[in-house]
């Protein structure tokens, strides 16, 4: 099977064999990365335009290397100063970028569903990079590949997801694409950051740091999304801290080649101790910035392909009516 999406909204709708397709062009791309001459032409000609709603530094200046690196030509758009703050929706949006005929479109947004929505109502491919809670899927195929170029697999492996998993599509994203590749993945953290219906996840639950950490060969610390909570779901940072930030004392508890990996920004000494997020013998969260620049060029890759394959295929049934 080769990848068959037009869109990548989530990792739900991905084969596993279509997860498989995106970290294989995404390995090419990481060592086209790593040359001098880091341009491909995958994307020339074509424009991608980036919309983020939300502010994010990391995920948006990678999309936009990945673009620049194969050719596109790409427009940020402005989204905190733009018409939506004068009270245009989202259905206007799209309409006005159809008038600008863009081919690759790269949404963040607050609200789970809107980047869906879009993709419903403009002419070109469209990238969910990040939708409420969610899912946030090149987030997920970066941390895949990340574990597989660290493990040699991507498949029959301990993993423990860590943190506040009731607010992050990143958990979400990597349950499903965990799950997905065969995996056994705990949620470990206190019951107020865990999801309702958290029975219904198919996966084993810890709240108790320590025991969740028993023998896993990858701990996944995720970050307190501060931002989307209304409420005291947690006594202080401080007592977080003390029992679920992760130190060596927790760590130990691990496989001693476990690694430790991050989506960022990292609050160190909040989620993370220092010293275990810079330990270069563990921590794999510098690499996992890297692997996000490449699995993006890989996404947009191989949607520009599945694109230009549509685009001619109704250019020649055009043609035959006429």
């Amino acid at each position: 099977m080769t990848f068959t999406q037009k869109h990548l909204l989530g990792i739900e709708p991905l084969h596993p064999m279509e997860i498989t397709a995106v970290l294989d062009r995404a390995d090419q791309y990481v060592d086209l990365n790593r040359q001098e001459q880091k341009h491909a032409d995958a994307l020339a000609g074509l424009t991608q335009i980036n919309m983020f709603f939300e502010n994010s530094t990391r995920t948006q200046a990678s999309f936009e290397l990945a673009g620049k690196r194969l050719g596109a030509d790409v427009m940020n758009m402005a989204m905190q100063a733009s018409s939506i703050k004068k009270g245009e929706t989202l259905i206007d949006t799209a309409l006005t970028l159809n008038a600008m005929h863009p081919d690759l479109l790269v949404v963040r947004h607050p609200h789970s569903g809107a980047v869906d929505l879009l993709a419903q109502k403009v002419n070109c491919a469209v990238l969910n990079a990040g939708d409420g809670k969610h899912e946030h899927p090149t987030q997920a195929l970066l941390d895949a590949l990340t574990i597989r170029r660290a493990k040699g697999r991507l498949h029959r492996l301990n993993i423990a997801i860590c943190g506040d998993i009731a607010h992050s599509r990143v958990a979400r994203s990597n349950l499903i694409l965990l799950g997905k590749m065969e995996n056994r993945v705990r949620l470990v953290g206190p019951p107020t950051l865990m999801p309702s219906q958290i029975d219904q996840f198919g996966v084993e639950v810890y709240h108790d740091m320590e025991e969740g950490l028993k023998d896993v060969d990858v701990v996944m610390m995720l970050r307190l999304q501060k931002e989307r909570m209304d409420g005291g779901f947690i006594p202080s940072e401080r007592e977080y801290y003390h029992r679920y930030g992760l130190d060596a004392a927790k760590l130990a508890h691990a496989k001693d080649d476990a690694i430790v990996m991050h989506p960022g920004p990292m609050n160190r000494g909040v989620e993370i101790d220092g010293t275990i997020a810079d330990d270069i013998n563990r921590s794999v969260i510098q690499e996992q910035v890297e692997m996000g620049v490449a699995v993006r060029m890989a996404a947009m890759d191989l949607l520009a392909r599945n694109l230009r394959a549509a685009r001619a295929e109704a250019r020649a049934a055009q043609s035959v009516e006429v």
